[in-house]
C-alpha cells in the first residue's frame, strides 16, 4: 500500500467516526430535550397540584439525592410540595343541610301556627 492510499483510508475512517459521533450526539440531544420537557411538565403539575389519583410518588431519599446533586453543581433546585401533600385528598366544602321539612306559606301567604301540638302536623303544608 502506498502512503497516499493509507492516508486516504485514514481520512475515510476518521470521517466515518466523526459522522457516527455527530449522529450519536444528535440522538442524545433529542433524548435530553424530551426528558427536560417531561421534567418541566411534571414540575408544573406539582406546582399546580394536578396529580393523577393513582400516581406513584418518588421516594424522599431519591428526591433528596437529586436536590443534593443539583445543589452541588450549582444548578437551581426548585421547591415543590412533598409527595404526601400532592397525593392527599383535597378537602371539599359542602353546604350544611338541615334535615326535615320547613313550613311553606299557604295560598293566603300565611305560615302555619307554631305550637307544641304535634297531632296532625303532616297536613300543615296543605292547609296553609
Amino acid at each position: 500500500m502506498s502512503a497516499t492510499e493509507v492516508l486516504a483510508r485514514f481520512r475515510a475512517e476518521v470521517g466515518a467516526a466523526v459522522t457516527r459521533a455527530r449522529r450519536a450526539s444528535g440522538e442524545v440531544g433529542e433524548r435530553n430535550a424530551k426528558l427536560r420537557e417531561r421534567t418541566r411538565d411534571l414540575a408544573a403539575q406539582a406546582r399546580e397540584r394536578k396529580v393523577e389519583p393513582g400516581a406513584q410518588a418518588t421516594s424522599s431519599e431519591v428526591r433528596e439525592t437529586a436536590a443534593g446533586f443539583r445543589a452541588d453543581r450549582g444548578l437551581a433546585v426548585e421547591q415543590v410540595p412533598s409527595a404526601a401533600d400532592l397525593t392527599a385528598p383535597v378537602p371539599v366544602e359542602t353546604e350544611r343541610v338541615t334535615l326535615g321539612s320547613s313550613a311553606v306559606a299557604g295560598p293566603s301567604g300565611q305560615l302555619p301556627r307554631v305550637s307544641d301540638d304535634d297531632e296532625d302536623f303532616s297536613q300543615s303544608r296543605i292547609l296553609y
